[in-house]
């Protein structure tokens, strides 16, 4: 460990060296004590209808009610896969309620990715969204669900308002393609149901598993991170007082575009939000630029979530300059590394600062973030947060002089258990309680951090993993590929895109047919943007691809 821990003396005032993880023993404990506290404040809202923090205890017991009802018992998992909607907030609370393992599903996956994740965690109930639920259909029947929930974006938004929705995504936009499921419930009669039940209590403890959160592997296999009551409580403690800085309890309005299936807002949007309190105003399709933008007007938005695609999207929206962020207090960029030029930008054009962050799926996610009173350093990850430790170390584990390059390694009470049922790859990430990020960082004499290059080939596309080895597996099965290699090269619209290079078996294969292949197995962010053919790959002695080579030009 490092004999002294710089960005101790740089926390912003009022920022705690640590936090309580103890705080709570569970989070239903967490959220049961803010639902009182700030009853009557709206908690969430979406397409202009707003669900108040009494309305979401009540609906949340309701759901979970009919949950246990239905025979799922505690520690089964359930399935969440739905854009940001009223009914995601209301589903995984009353999910946890009835003591449920939450598995984030999202919505674009493949039929393939779907039954990986689901037969992996054992899924055994779903909360989906009509429009993804043919996906559902086609798979069922090889997985261990009893318990469907589909339900419509129009569902929770009034008799009128929600009747119109359906009618326009069904009908005119043509967006939920026919299916069947047996003896699958909707929303609103879950709810209903649920009021003829009560919770039955359980024992829920603060190291007991609440979350699979699923991420990438170097192997190619999407692995579970298990996350505790603890690990999240933790985070969103360490969240709030890094954002407390700035912010004040029951005062602040969140928009959040990021999508809650994503740990950056399930987190920061989700439980840091309600610990403060704060209205958090959900976008379901960020890809709609002006749906974005228009909260800004209508709801004088104080905290902004984003990515750098995201910021950079925005920015170059030809009506940008005619709302209103004077509001806007903090902008956070995450999920992927915010550009330079782009925060210079938007801190011209809103006079906000963009405060980037650092994290991954295994620390619930939030690591380090820059300080919020002023001293943010465009091109860093800023300091960790409260309670956490990081080191920069070689590849035997040692420390590295202060301004060299090494791996980040990270400890804190938001380090995942470990992976579920994957005891071999959850090995070589936590070593002695420290998480190996596979991220090449380094720590400057005051103890900020900037990420400088990654140890994995993982290719960050949005914001997303994408890893080269899935895209490699699925693309070799094609008849006319004899060898495919994938990398990750810089893209203005999405940070960086997948390009591969193949070798072809049948010289009549075109890109064109890689990449209808491609769309027809692989979720939108994994499908190449670009493809090379070449004759041959480069390759170790041992017939390793250099993938390294390939990304130069090579």
């Amino acid at each position: 460990m490092y004999e002294t821990r710089p960005w101790l003396a740089n926390y912003p005032q009022g920022m705690p060296a640590n936090i309580n993880p103890d705080l709570y023993e569970n989070l239903v404990d967490f959220f049961d004590e803010k639902f009182v506290k700030y009853a009557d404040h709206i908690a969430f809202e979406c397409m202009g209808v707003g669900i108040k923090y009494k309305e979401l205890d009540k609906l949340s017991r309701q759901f979970g009610a009919y949950l246990q009802s239905r025979g799922l018992e505690p520690g089964d998992k359930f399935a969440i896969m739905m854009p940001n909607c009223l009914q995601y907030p209301v589903a995984l609370i009353g999910a946890m309620r009835a003591g449920l393992i939450i598995v984030n599903t999202n919505p674009l996956y493949t039929q393939r990715e779907m039954l990986h994740q689901f037969t992996d965690s054992e899924v055994k109930g779903i909360c989906i969204l009509a429009n993804f639920a043919h996906n559902l259909e086609a798979i069922m029947g090889k997985t261990k669900i009893n318990v469907s929930i589909v339900t419509t974006l129009g569902e929770m938004l009034g008799p009128v308002h929600g009747f119109i929705t359906d009618i326009v995504v069904k009908y005119i936009k043509k967006l939920v393609p026919k299916y069947t499921i047996t003896n699958s419930v909707n929303f609103k009669e879950v709810l209903e149901t649920g009021k003829k039940f009560t919770i039955k209590e359980f024992p829920n403890c603060s190291d007991d598993v609440v979350l699979h959160q699923y991420t990438g592997g170097t192997t190619g296999v999407a692995k579970g991170a298990m996350l505790t009551n603890r690990n999240l409580i933790a985070n969103m403690l360490q969240s709030e007082a890094a954002m407390k800085v700035l912010l004040k309890e029951g005062e602040e309005v969140c928009l959040s575009p990021l999508p809650m299936y994503h740990i950056f807002a399930f987190t920061v949007n989700v439980l840091a939000m309600v610990s403060l309190g704060a209205k958090t105003v959900l976008v379901t399709n960020a890809r709609d630029l002006k749906s974005v933008l228009k909260e800004f007007n209508k709801n004088k938005i104080t905290l902004f979530t984003g990515l750098n695609t995201l910021f950079n999207a925005l920015l170059n929206h030809p009506d940008f300059d005619k709302y209103d962020y004077s509001h806007l207090k903090v902008t956070v960029g995450g999920g992927m590394a915010v550009q330079v030029a782009i925060a210079e930008k938007w801190e011209k054009a809103t006079g906000n600062k963009i405060f980037e962050g650092f994290g991954m799926t295994e620390t619930s996610p939030v690591v380090c973030l820059n300080p919020l009173d002023g001293r943010v350093r465009y091109g860093s990850i800023g300091m960790p947060v409260s309670s956490t430790e990081v080191r920069i170390v070689d590849e035997d584990g040692n420390n590295v002089p202060v301004g060299e390059r090494g791996e980040l390694i990270t400890k804190g009470p938001q380090v995942m258990s470990g992976y579920y049922n994957n005891e071999a790859e959850t090995a070589k990430v936590l070593k002695d309680g420290w998480m190996y990020t596979g991220d090449i960082a380094i720590m400057e004499p005051d103890g900020y951090f900037s990420i400088v290059d990654r140890k994995k080939d993982m290719i960050l596309v949005s914001g997303f993993n994408v890893y080269p080895n899935e895209v490699e597996d699925e693309l070799i099965k094609h008849p006319k590929i004899q060898e495919v290699a994938a990398v990750g090269v810089p893209s203005e619209q999405s940070g960086e895109c997948v390009k591969v290079f193949v070798v072809k078996k049948d010289q009549s294969l075109t890109k064109e047919e890689v990449i209808a292949y491609a769309k027809e197995n692989l979720t939108g962010y994994k499908i190449p943007k670009e493809v090379e053919f070449r004759t041959e790959l480069p390759k170790t002695n041992v017939g390793k691809i250099l993938r390294r080579q390939l990304r130069d030009g090579k």
